[in-house]
Protein backbone atom coordinates (compact mmCIF):
# COMPACT_ATOMS: atom_id res chain seq x y z
CA UNK A 1 0.00 0.00 0.00
CA UNK A 2 2.47 2.67 1.41
CA UNK A 3 5.05 1.96 -1.95
CA UNK A 4 2.00 2.88 -4.17
CA UNK A 5 0.91 5.74 -2.42
CA UNK A 6 4.69 6.96 -2.26
CA UNK A 7 4.47 6.46 -6.37
CA UNK A 8 1.06 8.14 -6.69
CA UNK A 9 2.83 11.34 -4.85
CA UNK A 10 5.26 12.09 -7.66
CA UNK A 11 2.21 12.14 -10.03
CA UNK A 12 0.36 14.52 -7.63
CA UNK A 13 3.28 16.64 -7.26
CA UNK A 14 3.59 17.77 -10.70
CA UNK A 15 0.87 20.48 -10.95
CA UNK A 16 2.34 22.00 -7.54
CA UNK A 17 5.73 22.14 -8.87
CA UNK A 18 4.12 23.50 -12.75
CA UNK A 19 2.28 26.01 -10.65
CA UNK A 20 5.38 26.94 -8.86
CA UNK A 21 6.56 28.53 -12.66
CA UNK A 22 4.38 31.12 -12.66
CA UNK A 23 5.08 32.90 -9.98
CA UNK A 24 8.51 34.70 -9.69
CA UNK A 25 11.01 34.85 -6.82
CA UNK A 26 13.33 33.38 -4.64
CA UNK A 27 10.75 31.07 -2.71
CA UNK A 28 8.85 30.08 -5.80
CA UNK A 29 12.09 28.56 -7.24
CA UNK A 30 12.79 26.93 -3.92
CA UNK A 31 9.62 25.30 -3.35
CA UNK A 32 9.57 23.85 -7.07
CA UNK A 33 13.16 22.30 -6.42
CA UNK A 34 12.50 21.34 -3.44
CA UNK A 35 8.69 19.59 -4.62
CA UNK A 36 10.45 17.93 -7.29
CA UNK A 37 13.67 16.56 -5.00
CA UNK A 38 11.06 14.90 -2.86
CA UNK A 39 9.57 13.51 -5.29
CA UNK A 40 12.78 12.09 -7.12
CA UNK A 41 13.60 10.48 -3.30
CA UNK A 42 10.31 8.46 -3.05
CA UNK A 43 11.67 7.16 -6.65
CA UNK A 44 13.87 4.98 -4.35
CA UNK A 45 12.12 4.59 -1.37
CA UNK A 46 8.85 3.15 -3.00
CA UNK A 47 10.91 0.27 -4.67
CA UNK A 48 12.63 -0.07 -1.53
CA UNK A 49 9.62 -0.37 0.53
CA UNK A 50 8.45 -2.42 -1.68
CA UNK A 51 10.91 -5.17 -1.60
CA UNK A 52 11.59 -5.33 1.94
CA UNK A 53 8.09 -5.64 2.66
CA UNK A 54 7.27 -7.65 -0.27
CA UNK A 55 4.55 -5.60 -1.66
CA UNK A 56 5.70 -5.44 -5.26
CA UNK A 57 2.35 -5.77 -7.59
CA UNK A 58 1.98 -5.67 -10.96
CA UNK A 59 0.32 -2.32 -10.09
CA UNK A 60 3.29 -1.03 -8.90
CA UNK A 61 5.71 -2.20 -11.98
CA UNK A 62 3.02 -0.98 -14.05
CA UNK A 63 2.84 2.76 -12.23
CA UNK A 64 6.26 3.46 -11.33
CA UNK A 65 8.27 3.93 -14.69
CA UNK A 66 5.11 6.02 -15.97
CA UNK A 67 5.24 9.05 -12.64
CA UNK A 68 9.29 9.10 -13.64
CA UNK A 69 7.86 9.66 -17.46
CA UNK A 70 5.63 11.85 -16.61
CA UNK A 71 7.61 13.91 -13.74
CA UNK A 72 10.38 14.62 -15.45
CA UNK A 73 9.43 15.22 -19.05
CA UNK A 74 6.93 17.29 -17.57
CA UNK A 75 9.06 19.62 -15.78
CA UNK A 76 11.61 19.31 -18.59
CA UNK A 77 9.00 20.98 -20.73
CA UNK A 78 8.32 23.71 -18.26
CA UNK A 79 12.30 24.46 -18.06
CA UNK A 80 12.17 24.56 -22.11
CA UNK A 81 9.55 27.24 -21.95
CA UNK A 82 11.07 29.06 -19.26
CA UNK A 83 14.06 29.50 -21.22
CA UNK A 84 16.27 27.08 -18.48
CA UNK A 85 17.03 25.17 -21.64
CA UNK A 86 17.44 26.29 -24.80
CA UNK A 87 19.68 26.54 -27.95
CA UNK A 88 21.11 23.37 -28.71
CA UNK A 89 20.23 21.72 -25.28
CA UNK A 90 16.30 21.56 -26.62
CA UNK A 91 17.59 18.75 -29.18
CA UNK A 92 18.80 16.82 -25.93
CA UNK A 93 15.50 17.44 -24.27
CA UNK A 94 13.52 16.17 -27.85
CA UNK A 95 15.78 12.55 -27.93
CA UNK A 96 14.52 12.37 -24.05
CA UNK A 97 11.32 12.61 -24.65
CA UNK A 98 10.78 10.55 -28.42
CA UNK A 99 13.06 7.84 -26.02
CA UNK A 100 9.71 7.70 -23.53
CA UNK A 101 7.26 8.04 -26.43
CA UNK A 102 8.64 5.21 -28.25
CA UNK A 103 9.49 2.98 -25.42
CA UNK A 104 6.14 3.10 -24.12
CA UNK A 105 4.51 2.54 -27.20
CA UNK A 106 6.99 -0.67 -27.90
CA UNK A 107 5.75 -1.86 -23.95
CA UNK A 108 1.73 -1.14 -24.76
CA UNK A 109 3.11 -3.14 -27.89
CA UNK A 110 4.34 -5.94 -26.51
CA UNK A 111 2.22 -6.08 -23.57
CA UNK A 112 -0.60 -7.05 -26.28
CA UNK A 113 1.19 -10.20 -27.04
CA UNK A 114 1.21 -10.77 -22.92
CA UNK A 115 4.96 -9.58 -22.95
CA UNK A 116 6.40 -7.42 -20.13
CA UNK A 117 9.55 -5.37 -20.18
CA UNK A 118 11.27 -5.11 -16.97
CA UNK A 119 13.30 -1.98 -15.91
CA UNK A 120 16.88 -2.38 -16.20
CA UNK A 121 19.37 -1.13 -14.01
CA UNK A 122 20.73 0.67 -16.59
CA UNK A 123 17.19 2.18 -17.47
CA UNK A 124 16.95 3.53 -13.52
CA UNK A 125 20.77 5.07 -13.95
CA UNK A 126 19.21 7.02 -16.83
CA UNK A 127 16.09 8.10 -15.35
CA UNK A 128 18.93 8.93 -11.74
CA UNK A 129 20.48 11.38 -14.23
CA UNK A 130 17.73 12.78 -16.04
CA UNK A 131 16.41 13.31 -12.50
CA UNK A 132 19.96 15.14 -10.95
CA UNK A 133 19.93 17.02 -14.47
CA UNK A 134 16.21 18.74 -14.04
CA UNK A 135 17.35 19.43 -10.27
CA UNK A 136 20.55 21.23 -11.20
CA UNK A 137 18.48 23.54 -13.48
CA UNK A 138 15.69 24.22 -11.24
CA UNK A 139 18.15 25.00 -8.46
CA UNK A 140 19.86 27.47 -10.92
CA UNK A 141 17.35 29.34 -11.25
CA UNK A 142 17.27 30.61 -7.35
CA UNK A 143 21.32 31.16 -7.94
CA UNK A 144 21.27 32.84 -11.32
CA UNK A 145 24.81 34.23 -10.41
CA UNK A 146 25.49 30.71 -9.89
CA UNK A 147 25.84 29.76 -13.83
CA UNK A 148 27.92 26.56 -13.14
CA UNK A 149 25.11 24.98 -11.37
CA UNK A 150 23.11 25.27 -14.86
CA UNK A 151 26.23 24.41 -16.52
CA UNK A 152 26.29 21.06 -14.11
CA UNK A 153 22.50 20.55 -15.04
CA UNK A 154 23.19 20.64 -19.02
CA UNK A 155 26.03 18.69 -19.18
CA UNK A 156 24.41 15.90 -16.78
CA UNK A 157 21.20 16.57 -19.36
CA UNK A 158 23.52 15.65 -22.17
CA UNK A 159 24.63 12.49 -20.00
CA UNK A 160 20.80 11.74 -19.45
CA UNK A 161 20.87 11.37 -23.06
CA UNK A 162 22.99 9.10 -24.24
CA UNK A 163 22.13 6.67 -21.33
CA UNK A 164 18.76 7.22 -23.00
CA UNK A 165 19.61 6.07 -26.78
CA UNK A 166 21.56 3.62 -25.10
CA UNK A 167 18.68 1.77 -23.09
CA UNK A 168 16.40 2.92 -26.01
CA UNK A 169 18.25 1.24 -28.38
CA UNK A 170 18.35 -1.93 -26.24
CA UNK A 171 14.42 -1.75 -25.66
CA UNK A 172 14.09 -1.57 -29.27
CA UNK A 173 16.28 -4.46 -30.58
CA UNK A 174 14.32 -6.86 -28.22
CA UNK A 175 10.71 -5.53 -29.58
CA UNK A 176 12.53 -5.97 -33.45
CA UNK A 177 13.05 -9.70 -32.36
CA UNK A 178 10.14 -10.49 -30.23
CA UNK A 179 8.41 -9.21 -33.24
CA UNK A 180 9.77 -11.34 -35.28
CA UNK A 181 9.99 -14.55 -33.28
CA UNK A 182 6.28 -13.92 -33.04
CA UNK A 183 5.82 -13.74 -36.73
CA UNK A 184 7.56 -16.88 -37.39
CA UNK A 185 5.07 -19.18 -35.20
CA UNK A 186 7.26 -19.51 -32.16
CA UNK A 187 6.92 -20.43 -28.61
CA UNK A 188 7.23 -16.04 -27.49
CA UNK A 189 6.11 -17.07 -24.07
CA UNK A 190 10.03 -18.73 -23.90
CA UNK A 191 11.44 -15.22 -24.09
CA UNK A 192 12.26 -13.15 -21.30
CA UNK A 193 14.09 -9.65 -21.31
CA UNK A 194 16.56 -9.74 -18.89
CA UNK A 195 18.47 -6.71 -20.12
CA UNK A 196 20.73 -9.01 -22.61
CA UNK A 197 19.98 -9.75 -26.02
CA UNK A 198 17.20 -12.57 -26.12
CA UNK A 199 18.23 -15.60 -27.86
CA UNK A 200 16.05 -18.64 -28.64
CA UNK A 201 15.76 -21.56 -26.25
CA UNK A 202 16.89 -25.26 -27.40
CA UNK A 203 13.70 -25.89 -28.78
CA UNK A 204 12.86 -23.04 -30.80
CA UNK A 205 16.22 -23.41 -32.58
CA UNK A 206 15.37 -27.34 -33.20
CA UNK A 207 11.59 -25.77 -35.00
CA UNK A 208 14.10 -23.15 -37.10
CA UNK A 209 16.25 -26.05 -38.10
CA UNK A 210 13.02 -28.18 -39.12
CA UNK A 211 11.73 -25.32 -41.24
Amino acid sequence: MLPNLLTLSRIFSIPFIVACFYFDGFWAHLSATTLFVCACITDFFDGYFARQWKQVSAFGRFLDPIADKLLVSTILLMLAGTGSVEGTHLIAACILLAREIIVSGLRQFLAEMQMIIPVTKYAKWKTAMQMMSVSCLLCSAMFPDITEIKEIGLVLLWFAVFMTVFTGARYLKFGIIRIFNSANSLDANSIVFTGKTPTLDRQQKKRVQKK
